[in-house]
């Protein structure tokens, strides 16, 4: 991401703005009826909904219709659920959901309402067997592939790249660009924030190994395995790179958004891209995932620049030292719920690939420890006090690490115990986000704001890094991939996805939102769908990649609290916030994409 608000238009990672003037700012001159859809495909067996929005309230017997987009001819008719209203977002607007999860005729369609003089129809979209995966997962991997730091500047720079601090040069080569206007490589961008570190490069090399793992037979099907499985293994030798030989994982190499290749270091970073040598990672700050991405790929046959023992082997040494050093490398001195899950994830993979019981022991722990933050509200402590859990990118990653546990734990009492934690979590989940009018299904969160606990839509922007909020399409897809990891632990069901109707609605509305079915009619996965946000360039030839997905979404911008609504093409050098790809979107949107596509 984009690390320094307010750089000025001229600054590398942000939009150029020459070719930000053809396209007309989303919601200028909302028309009298729109349709919110996913633009690009629905499974037929998934849930599938629309929102109708319009000026005026429509008849209560309102209607629409799934008609085949070629020749109009009518394949469904619905009705319009109750009307709500989104008064802190669109005032003097009123909007109606559209269910037509029973329309399981595969084609291409469009959405279409029609009451009295007013009329409206959706983009085009696809209703296919699997096909969710087979159009998302191909572009994804494309996507990684696009993201490389493969030019041949970055490889000659990063083969000697110095450490912050010293003369000393270690060999960073390969990894990926974070984002469509940042060539910066991160396990973890706001170490000192302690809160908020999202989990980066180590989560994209986790993610698909899941996916080539759970989904092996569809991959195979789709022709896209082995396309997976090399960009994993290209991630993995990365993450072997930045292994230190004192067995810490070197956090950032930081480009400082100048030309100048030689320019980067091995960096860690504050706030407003100032940089320290405190480079070690802590669990939190990508250590934990890169533990858990390198022992769950040695049990992969691979013999390339590194091989299957080398990464287990490399796990192992980064394990033991973290065991010691963690608390040296959190930024405050002290672990919080993100050590716990992170730790997790990587004391899980590590018994996992071993079998050894002192992994077991170190998961059961963690497991613990996770068990013990959940509060009778159902939402995560973060630290020892009353910080609610809030996170912008892994909001999900906590049940997700318990879910992985449990595939491991065969203990009684433990497993209850991480069962009732992840069925608080859902229950929360469902009850925070439809305890208020929200015609879209937006996954809403709580958060602690001024010292006081709160509920919103959006993160507040007011929080500990002093400047970082932006779209939040990374957590909408990690919650879906926990309602359904978790869904299936403690909420199976015979329908969608293998799990209650709510959950499976849940987890549908956040992919839905991210896929164009949003109020401003965007389709984030950059070249799918009928609108998207403009190219963004980068430096070194990078730029906005095919099958990546955009910030999305955010509060209003001026909001400190994240209350109201935004998203702005323009914004003097800023709009990042909204229209930059970034890892973590894509990787959380595989690990979706590859839940909802899988039966278990």
């Amino acid at each position: 991401m984009v690390l320094c608000a307010g750089m000025g238009p001229a600054a590398w990672g942000q939009t150029d703005l020459a070719e930000l003037a053809a396209p007309v700012e989303p919601r200028s001159a909302p028309a009298e009826v729109i349709v919110h859809v996913n633009q690009v495909v629905f499974d037929a067996a998934a849930p599938k909904s629309a929102v109708i929005e319009t000026a005026t309230n429509l008849p209560a017997d309102g209607r629409f219709f799934v008609e085949d987009a070629l020749t109009g001819s009518n394949v469904f008719t619905g009705k319009l659920g109750e009307e709500q209203d989104c008064a802190a977002w669109f005032p003097g607007r009123v909007f109606y959901r559209a269910d037509f999860s029973a329309c399981q005729v595969t084609g291409h369609f469009k959405l279409a309402v029609a009451a009295g003089d007013v009329s409206g129809e959706s983009f085009d979209f696809e209703i296919g067997d699997r096909a969710l995966a087979a159009t998302t997962i191909p572009a994804i991997t494309g996507f990684f592939r696009h993201q490389r730091a493969a030019s041949p500047q970055e490889l000659e720079a990063d083969q000697h790249v110095i450490l912050f601090g010293s003369t000393n040069t270690v060999d960073l080569r390969g990894g990926w660009c974070d984002a469509s206007g940042d060539v910066s490589k991160y396990f973890s961008h706001l170490a000192y924030a302690n809160f908020m570190s999202p989990q980066q490069t180590p989560m994209v090399v986790w993610s698909m190994v899941n996916t080539v793992d759970t989904a092996s037979p569809l991959l195979d099907s789709l022709k896209a395995k082995t396309p997976l499985m090399e960009e994993a293994v290209y991630g993995a030798d990365y993450l072997m790179r930045s292994l230190s030989p004192q067995d810490y994982f070197y956090m950032t190499v930081f480009s400082y958004f100048k030309k100048d290749p030689n320019a980067r270091r091995v960096v860690g970073l504050l706030a407003n891209s100032q940089t320290t040598s405190d480079y070690q990672c802590a669990y939190r700050e990508g250590g934990g995932m890169a533990i858990a991405a390198l022992a769950r790929i040695s049990k992969w046959n691979v013999h390339g620049v590194f091989t299957s023992q080398q990464y287990l082997a490399g796990a192992e040494r980064a394990f033991a030292h973290l065991q010691m050093n963690n608390l040296k490398y959190d930024d405050d001195g002290k672990e919080n719920i993100i050590d716990d899950y992170c730790a997790l994830m990587a004391a899980t993979e590590l018994w996992r690939a071993t079998g050894l019981p002192v992994y077991r022991d170190a998961a059961r722990l963690r497991a613990k420890n996770l068990n013990a933050r959940m509060t009778p509200a159902g939402y995560f402590r973060a630290n020892d006090a009353n910080r609610p859990f809030w996170h912008a990118a892994d909001a999900g990653l906590p049940v997700v690490a318990l879910a992985r546990y449990l595939d491991m734990e065969e203990a009684p009492v433990l497993r209850t115990a991480a069962l009732a934690t992840i069925k608080r979590s859902l229950d929360y989940e469902l009850r925070v986000t439809t305890n208020v009018a929200n015609p879209f299904g937006y996954a809403r969160q709580t958060f602690l704001f001024r010292g006081l606990v709160r509920d919103g839509f959006f993160i507040p922007h007011e929080n500990e890094t002093g400047w970082w909020w932006q779209g939040e399409n990374a957590r909408l897809a990690s919650l879906a991939t926990a309602a359904i990891m978790g869904g299936r632990l403690v909420y199976p069901g015979t329908g969608a996805f293998g799990i209650k109707p709510e959950l499976a609605g849940f987890a549908a509305d956040q992919i839905r939102w991210i896929l164009g079915g949003n109020p401003y009619d965007i389709c984030f996965m950059y070249q799918f769908g009928g609108r998207n946000v403009p190219y963004m360039k980068a430096l070194f030839g990078h730029g906005s990649g095919r099958g990546g997905i955009s910030n999305g979404i955010t509060g209003r911008e001026g909001s400190p609290d994240g209350s109201g609504i935004d998203f702005k093409f323009r914004d003097g050098g800023n709009e990042w916030r909204w229209t930059e790809q970034w890892l973590p979107h894509a990787a959380w949107f595989l690990q979706a994409v590859t839940a909802m596509s899988v039966e278990k």
